[in-house]
């Protein structure tokens, strides 16, 4: 036999080791956290003047109706930003679009600790408008992304939560801090602690490529022509208008008829938080199976309430009943709107999110202007009262068209 058939087969020299490959972050709970906590910021922020509606007018020497401007700008801003910005930026990684924007955030509650004139408060009222819009628009999605598929519902209730959190710790706490330090001390602290949640989305958020399906506006055009998406404009539209238009000017009611001073009136605000934290947990899981009856009931109970207080809200005990209805009543609907858009567009989930926040803070900013040329006009009473019956026109549309 030859040699080489006796030879030992040779063995494969061995190349180099193949590199182990990078752990991908998946975001998780953590993540679903720190898109709450930012959430929380901007509300807290969007909404703290509702608390300060009065001492910031006094430092300026403006009515309550003007400086109700500051809940109107950022409507109307956030509302053109939710689609604009989020078209522009479609091809953009989310992780970076949603820590600019805290920082931007950032930037405008330190703007306004330091606004030497009431324009320039404006101008960081236009700067959250902008970070409203974008936020939202992308941030309200997310949760598709961040947590398997039979924990969306769950991780969707906790980034709601944010929205009576707002109340039930921000405002309060920008009530306090104004009447300890001024109102211009209780934005400092809000722009301190939103470079916190800043820190925070950057080490929890993995890295976010955009959608398959991105925004344009060929897809926005798509969803207006639904009849579902257009059903859930309207009532959103008469929900937001009816809360709103009477919230931004509970505090001059509660001065003027309740007559409540501060302690009483930050001791207010905090239990309407927290029965809109309630509402919000009430709501959260039973939205995705029974929408139309929630959205109904929250409805009705948010014409009640406000429908009522004129009358009852008189005392301190009387307007503290109603204000937790009324705070049961509004925690149930932002996650019933984004439920209610979510099922019309379940294909596009962030042109949903840019629909559910453009029509949301629209009205927030036409709610607000009504509500101040209203009020300066008449008095906090008439507001409530058209709130009350808007709020039964939107219990009616949402009894008859919103999806079962």
């Amino acid at each position: 036999m030859p040699d080489t058939a006796r030879r030992a087969p040779s063995r494969p020299v061995p190349g180099p080791l193949p590199r182990p490959r990078p752990r991908t972050r998946t975001g998780g709970w953590p993540a679903v956290l720190a898109v709450t906590a930012g959430v929380f910021a901007i509300v807290t922020t969007e909404i703290l003047p509702v608390g300060l509606l009065t001492p910031i007018g006094d430092t300026f020497r403006i009515s309550d109706g003007t400086a109700g401007l500051t809940m109107t700008l950022p409507g109307l801003v956030a509302a053109v930003a939710a689609p604009a910005v989020t078209v522009a930026t479609r091809r953009a990684d989310r992780r970076t679009m949603l820590c600019a924007l805290l920082l931007l955030l950032a930037f405008a509650d330190l703007l306004n600790a330091f606004a030497p004139a009431y324009w320039a408060v404006l101008l960081a009222r236009v700067a959250l408008g902008l970070v409203i819009g974008a936020f939202w628009s992308i941030g309200s999605g997310l949760a598709p992304r961040l947590v398997p598929a039979g924990r969306q519902a769950r991780a969707n209730t906790l980034i709601f939560t944010a929205v009576p959190l707002g109340s039930v710790l921000g405002v309060p706490a920008g009530v306090l801090i104004g009447s300890l330090a001024g109102w211009r001390a209780a934005f400092a602290a809000m722009g301190v602690l939103t470079l916190l949640v800043l820190a925070a989305l950057l080490v929890c958020l993995p890295p976010l490529p955009p959608p398959a399906t991105t925004t344009g506006l060929g897809v926005l055009r798509g969803l207006l022509a639904g009849r579902g998406t257009r059903t859930g404009l309207a009532t959103t539209f008469l929900i937001v208008l009816a809360h709103f238009g009477g919230y931004t000017y509970v505090t001059p009611f509660l001065t003027e008829v309740t007559h409540a001073g501060p302690g009483l009136i930050s001791g207010l605000l905090l239990a309407y938080g927290a029965a809109g934290l309630l509402g919000n947990l009430l709501a959260g899981q039973r939205a995705a199976r029974a929408l139309r009856p929630v959205f109904t009931a929250a409805a009705a109970l948010l014409a009640a309430a406000t429908l009522l207080l004129p009358v009852v809200g008189t005392t301190g005990p009387g307007a503290g009943a109603l204000l937790l209805l009324w705070g049961v009543a509004y925690g149930a609907v932002p996650v019933c709107s984004l439920s209610w858009f979510l099922t019309a567009a379940p294909h596009a989930p962030e042109a949903a999110g840019v629909l559910f926040t453009s029509s949301f803070q629209a009205t927030i900013g036409i709610a607000s202007l009504v509500g101040g040329a209203v009020v300066d006009r008449t008095a906090p009473t008439t507001v409530l009262l058209l709130a009350g019956v808007t709020a039964l026109c939107a219990a009616a549309l949402a009894a008859a068209t919103a999806p079962r």
